[in-house]
């Protein structure tokens, strides 16, 4: 693997503390809970839609049938709504962008003024076949920073993308030590959010730096479909403990 150059440093002292954030993460009853909205209703919106329902989180659920986010938030239960994905963008404190990568450049524009100052958790993957130029570009420059092109009025975070969610719905609250997932982002508020909730969701966050980093966990890279606890995969990728 091509190896990026990491400035960790500085972010990761931004990050301190991360580390002692309760292991229930946003799960536990004390802890406000911030509010979801998912763009997509395919493998990868249900499953995490699913994860954080059941750690008690409101979720809306969207795609470009109304009707099939409706059957799913029916399906998730009362914690769960549907809408479009312009409403899921309103509603969500944290917005997932659960689709395929190619979709990002049409998505940008719509939703950019929407998710002014927001959070917005990028765990699609660029692949050229599928999702032509913009992909390449991805692969090239980072789908991190390429993705915060198209949202530059929000805080993008990368995680949720390197390893499949039949995986992850096999593996989450397994017995310690946990499944870790890797997470990028250049805002230390944002990654915290995403780091309860991958908690959430029952995985061990491991923070690679910033969205540049995210390089070292999307396709082509040794972090991608890699499945280690929190100390083999700070290892893999070369991190410092």
């Amino acid at each position: 693997m091509t190896a990026f150059p990491l400035r960790r440093r500085p972010f990761l002292a931004a990050l301190a503390g991360l580390a002692t954030v309760t292991n229930a993460g946003a799960v536990d009853s004390g802890v406000q809970k911030v509010r979801i909205g998912i763009i997509g209703t395919g493998h990868v919106g249900t499953t995490l839609a699913e994860f954080w329902v059941h750690a008690g989180y409101h979720v809306m659920v969207s795609s470009r049938s109304l009707s099939e986010a409706q059957s799913l938030a029916t399906s998730l239960g009362p914690l769960a709504t549907a809408g479009t994905p312009v409403q899921a963008a309103a509603y969500g404190d944290v917005v997932v962008l659960a689709v395929p990568y190619g979709a990002i450049p049409q998505l940008g524009p719509q939703l950019s003024r929407t998710l002014l100052d927001k959070v917005v958790l990028d765990p699609s993957n660029p692949y050229p076949w599928r999702d032509g130029p913009i992909a390449e570009t991805a692969q090239k420059d980072g789908a991190g920073v390429t993705t915060q092109r198209y949202f530059p009025s929000a805080h993008v975070v990368r995680a949720f993308n390197s390893i499949d969610m039949t995986t992850l719905r096999s593996e989450t609250h397994r017995a310690p030590p946990l499944l870790a997932v890797p997470v990028a982002g250049d805002d230390a508020g944002a990654v915290s959010q995403v780091v309860a909730l991958v908690r959430a969701a029952g995985f061990e966050p491991v923070v690679t730096g910033t969205l540049a980093t995210a390089r070292l966990f999307q396709p082509g890279s040794t972090g991608f479909e890699l499945e280690r606890d929190a100390a083999g995969l700070k290892q893999a990728l070369h991190l410092s403990q």
